[in-house]
Parts: structure tokens; sequence; C-alpha cells
């Protein structure tokens, strides 16, 4: 009784004090219809009490999301439904869905009369801004009689998951050469029937082993040809993504880091949709998901739903420790990046193998500018990959994403690019 009484508003409250301070009053002044009304406020709220606890018991509710996965920048919906379960009239219905900051505004709505025979459907949308691992709900109700005298909370329903994942922008064009696990632009690929043996000759270089000799390819082109042998005709290619916290600077949708986590994502789609197989990795060697070059949304769902779910790392260096592309092309997108972790990629890298590197100028997304004599720079950094045979471009916080691809795709032949006006 206790518990049910601690529904009452302040209305219904005062309602029972004022009931049985008439009630006493009545006692000492013997009036008898004095009595009678103070019985009838007296009951007023403890049967409104009484009715509100039963029908509250006898609300059900169901919620679907529409998508349950949502890019950032997209909008999704979620889908309520209210219905009653027993044959007691319920009163007013106020409900509140819970939504994390990241989807938008936390929506409530009022249904003033629940029918028996059918459910009300309410909607409302999301609007994610933050890739994550969101949770929405609970979903609460708040259950009032008509006359404001009694109320109760009741959780419906609890939580629904929604994976929230990066903005995939779209991209045009590969790097040249592409695809072959190899960083020599002049290989020629002569076979492409399924099931044959893979050969790409290439030109003889002074000190290849004279048995790789391909001699139908030079008798036809009149010079030596050597075969690379174990080559694939759909090569892989390795994205590494950076994702310390301390290489990366901003907050919230503007951090650089997500920034990284959108254009790796643009990236690994982009390639696996061309045929190429690709492998993402982190800048310690994790593999986050490794997709074939053939297959539908499912593998892109796949990689998606890793970035989702990645958080920022607490480890200060790059550390590998071995090739992180296990000898295929590797594309790797890095924040602020030390002397000695330069060192470390480049030191697993042979350097015949293509290396590609997206260097983010992290501090203008702190509303700073670069410092290109300071030791670790991002300056400095891209001239030392540049010195060990890597394709390396600059982006900003401003940089277009297509854009950066675009030079990245030709920075064997544009060195120094440098793309978005960063300065």
């Amino acid at each position: 009784m206790l518990r049910a009484l601690s529904g009452l508003t302040t209305r219904g409250r005062c309602l029972l004090a004022a009931g049985v301070a008439a009630a006493a009053c009545a006692a000492v002044l013997n009036e008898r219809d004095l009595l009678r009304v103070a019985l009838f406020v007296v009951a007023l709220p403890l049967l409104i009490v009484v009715f509100v606890a039963a029908t509250r018991v006898r609300i059900g509710a169901g919620r679907t999301l529409l998508p349950e996965r949502v890019a950032v920048g997209r909008s999704g919906e979620v889908q309520l439904e209210l219905w009653r379960n027993g044959r007691l009239p319920a009163g007013e219905v106020m409900l509140e869905d819970g939504v994390p900051y990241a989807l938008g505004a936390r929506p409530r709505f009022v249904v003033e009369h629940l029918p028996h025979h059918r459910s009300v459907a309410l909607r409302y949308s999301l609007q994610p801004v933050l890739r994550g691992i969101q949770q929405v709900g609970p979903l609460r109700a708040t259950i009032t009689d008509p006359f404001g005298l009694c109320e109760f909370d009741r959780e419906l329903i609890g939580h629904s998951r929604l994976v929230v994942v990066p903005k995939v922008v779209g991209l045009s064009g590969l790097p040249i050469g592409a695809g072959i696990g190899s960083g020599d632009d002049g290989s020629i690929r002569l076979h492409a029937g399924q099931g044959e043996t893979d050969v790409i000759v290439r030109q003889y270089r002074q000190g290849d082993d004279l048995r790789k000799v391909h001699w139908p390819s030079t008798a036809r082109r009149d010079e030596i040809m050597v075969r690379i042998e174990e080559r694939p005709w759909r090569g892989g290619t390795t994205v590494l993504l950076d994702h310390r916290a301390a290489a990366h600077h901003g907050t919230g949708p503007a951090a650089s880091l997500e920034w990284a986590v959108s254009f790796s994502a643009s990236v690994c789609l982009h390639l696996r949709r061309a045929g190429h197989r690709v492998r993402l990795v982190t800048e310690h060697g994790n593999v986050l998901a490794d997709t074939p070059g053939e297959g539908g949304e499912y593998y892109d769902n796949i990689v998606l739903d890793s970035l989702a779910a990645l958080q920022p790392a607490h480890q200060r260096d790059i550390t590998t420790g071995y090739d992180p592309a296990h000898g295929q092309e590797l594309i790797a997108v890095l924040g602020t990046v030390s002397n000695e972790s330069v060192h470390e990629l480049i030191r697993y890298r042979p350097r015949g193998t293509r290396s590609l590197a997206v260097l983010l100028d992290t501090p203008t997304w702190a509303g700073g500018t670069g410092a290109p004599d300071q030791p670790g720079s991002t300056a400095e950094s891209a001239a030392l990959l540049r010195a060990a045979g890597w394709g390396v471009l600059v982006a900003g916080p401003n940089s277009p994403m297509p854009e950066v691809w675009s030079g990245l795709c030709t920075s064997a032949t544009r060195r120094g690019s440098l793309i978005g006006g960063v300065s």
C-alpha cells in the first residue's frame, strides 16, 4: 500500500491531506455532512491509486530500428508500438525513449487514450553525428490519471543496439600498377584465366636469377624478361590505420581520428569493390578485417562494423615488430608520428614493395599550424618516408577525401603534393 501511495502527485497528496483534515474537523464539530465530504475526498485519490496501479501492468510496447546499421550523417528511424493487454482502460501515458546525445534529441510522446483492439504506432528520427555502438533506450512510460492525482513510472523496453558506421566517401581511380602485390609499375600480366597459373613478368635487372627468365616473353619482346612468381592476379592491399589517441587532435565528429577512420573505410570499400583483397590493420599489426575481392555487402559491413567499434589506443608509439602488410601493398593513414615510429615502419617494409602514406597534419585539427622545423613534425616525417621510397601525401581538416585519394594514386610522380590548402 505504501508503494502504491508513493505514486501520488503533489495534488493527490494535498487532496488526501485535506480529506483527513476535514474528517478531523467533522469529528470535533460533530458534522456528519462534512464527514461524508471528507470520506469522499480521502477515498478519491486512494481509488485512483488502485486503478492506475492496475492499468500500468497491462501496457506493452515494442521497438524497431530502421535500419539497425546507419552511417554518420545519414538519418535513421525508430518505430514504437504501444498497446493495452487488459480490458481496463488506461489513463494518459507519457513516453520517453533514452537516446544518446550523439544520435539527436531525446523524444517524448503523450498518448491520451490507448485503444483496446489495436496498437498505437509512434516514430521518431535519429541523426547520428558520431560513429560507435550506440544503445537506444530504455523506453520509460509515465502513466497518469485524468485528474493528475497519481502517476507511476515504468520501463517498457530495455536497450536496442544501433551500429553507427563511419561515413564512406566515393573514390575513383587506383594507384598506378595497383593490385599485383608489387611496387613495380612496369609489370606485365600474362594470364588472366581462372584456374591458370598467374605469371607476371618484367624487364631483367642486374642481379636477377637467370633461372627466372621467361623465354616466351623474351622471344616475343626481344629483350630479357623475368617472371615474378607467386604474385596473385588480384593482389592484396593492406590499409594501416593509426588510431593512437596521442597521435590525433580534436574532439567529437571534427577530430582527426574520425577523418582517418572515414578515409580508411572509404579506401577499403573502394579497393574491395575494385576486386582487391583488403586487410585492415592497426598501427600495432592487429587485424580488424580481412575481406576478399569478391562478395557483396556482407564483406563491406565487416569493415564498417570493425571501424564503428574502434576506440582510441593508449600506446604512444608504433610498434609493429614485423611487416604489417605481410608483403602486400601498404596504404598507411597516420596521425602524428615520431621519428622512431617512422623508422619502425620503414624497417619492415622492403624498398621494392609499394608503400603509400597519408600523413594528417594533426595540429591544424586543433586550430594551430604545423611546425615544419620541429623534430617529429609532419613535414619531417613526410621527408623521411619519401626518402625511403614511400609515396606520401599530407592532409588537413579541409582536405577533400576524393582529392587526397587522387593525389595518393599519383604520388609516385607527384611527390610533396599538398591537398586542401594545408599549411
